[in-house]
C-alpha cells in the first residue's frame, strides 16, 4: 500500500457516500495494517468472501477498481444532493430525523421515510449527539493570555526539573442504579440509595509525568481533604 494509497483509503472509509464503498475501503484499511483476513472480517463487519474479493481486486488493479460501484446496486435520489445537504447540515444541524426529512424536503423537493433519512444522515457522518455547554463569560483572549504568560513558563521549568506543576480537580459520583428496560405488564421498581449519597474523589495530576494521586471520601471535598492531597504530594 502506498501513502497515497492509505490516506484515500482512510478518508473513504468514512466519507465515501456509498455504504459499500466504506466498507470495502475499512477492508483495505485493515488489510493495510497488517490484520489476518478473519480479523478484518470482523473489524469491518464483511463476509470472508467479500474480504477476499476487495483484497484480491486491489492487488489486480488500482484503487479505483475498488471503489467502482456496482451498476445493478441501487443507489437513494439524496446522494445527489450529498455536498449540498452536507453544508446544511453542519450549519444547520436538526434536533430529529423528522425535523431531517422537513429540511431534505425543503431544500430538494425529494420526499422521503424517516428510516431512508436516519440512513442517509448516517452516510454523511453524522450521529445523535448531546449538547454540551461551555463558560457562557469565557474570554478567548485572556485564556490564551494565561496559557503564554503564566501556564507556559512554569511548564518549562517543570520540564528541566525546577518545580512540579499539578492540575488539580475534583468529581462528585452519585450513588445510584443504572435503570435499563424490561418487556412487562406492569412498570419495576428497584431499591437504590438517596440521591444525596455520593462518592467524591480529589486528584492531582502530574503535568509532566501524567501521575495521578487522588483521595477519596463519602462526605465532602473541603479544605481537610485538600490538605490530604497536599501531604500524598
Amino acid at each position: 500500500f502506498s501513502e497515497q494509497d492509505k490516506a484515500e483509503i482512510n478518508q473513504a472509509r468514512f466519507h465515501d457516500p456509498v455504504p459499500l464503498i466504506r466498507k470495502r475501503m475499512s477492508i483495505l484499511w485493515f488489510k493495510s495494517l497488517g490484520y489476518p483476513h478473519h480479523e478484518i472480517a470482523t473489524l469491518s463487519g464483511a463476509s470472508p468472501n467479500m474480504v477476499t474479493a476487495t483484497i484480491r481486486r486491489y492487488q489486480q488493479g488500482v484503487l479505483m477498481r475498488v471503489r467502482e460501484r456496482r451498476p445493478y446496486r441501487p443507489e437513494s435520489q439524496l446522494y445527489d444532493h450529498y455536498d449540498q445537504l452536507r453544508r446544511h447540515f453542519t450549519h444547520h444541524p436538526p434536533a430529529t430525523i423528522k425535523q431531517a426529512a422537513a429540511d431534505i424536503q425543503r431544500l430538494t423537493g425529494l420526499k422521503r421515510s424517516l428510516g431512508s433519512v436516519r440512513v442517509f444522515l448516517i452516510a454523511l457522518g453524522m450521529d445523535r449527539r448531546k449538547v454540551g455547554m461551555m463558560p457562557a463569560k469565557a474570554d478567548p483572549d485572556k485564556q490564551e493570555e494565561f496559557i503564554i504568560n503564566k501556564l507556559e513558563p512554569v511548564l518549562e521549568e517543570a520540564k528541566s526539573g525546577q518545580r512540579h506543576v499539578y492540575f488539580v480537580d475534583a468529581a462528585h459520583f452519585v450513588l445510584a442504579p443504572l435503570l435499563g428496560f424490561l418487556w412487562s405488564f406492569t412498570r419495576f421498581f428497584i431499591k437504590a440509595p438517596a440521591g444525596r449519597k455520593r462518592f467524591n474523589v480529589l486528584g492531582a495530576l502530574n503535568a509532566c509525568t501524567h501521575e495521578i494521586v487522588t483521595v477519596t471520601n463519602d462526605t465532602y471535598i473541603n479544605a481537610l481533604s485538600v490538605c490530604k492531597l497536599l501531604q500524598k504530594l
